[in-house]
């Protein structure tokens, strides 16, 4: 369906999802269409965008958006150690 769309975008044919979702459900074999309305407070696309540089995923930096967890406390307020889950374990523990 993703490749329909691109086409008809690229030939301007036909009527394309622009401001509408499909959704489609595998276990009732329905379609839905909803319609979608701008955000005018998006950062992104909005009335006053913030977000104006995009170049950083273009040049592959997707490693700029990666999240690193950060040492959980347990529940009594220590913290966490920080050996791998499952560390110590082998194949056979239960």
């Amino acid at each position: 369906m993703q490749a329909t769309e691109a086409v008809k975008l690229v030939l301007g044919i036909g009527e394309p999802l622009i401001g509408r979702l499909l959704t489609y459900d595998a276990l009732g074999m329905r379609f839905r269409e909803v319609k979608l309305r701008r955000d005018p407070k998006c950062p992104l696309c909005g009335t006053a965008p913030t977000i104006t540089d995009l170049s950083i995923h273009r040049e592959g930096g997707a490693a700029a958006c990666e999240i690193t967890p950060e040492p959980h406390a347990e529940p009594n307020g220590a913290p966490r150690s920080k050996e791998p889950v499952g560390a110590g374990r082998s194949k056979n523990d239960c």
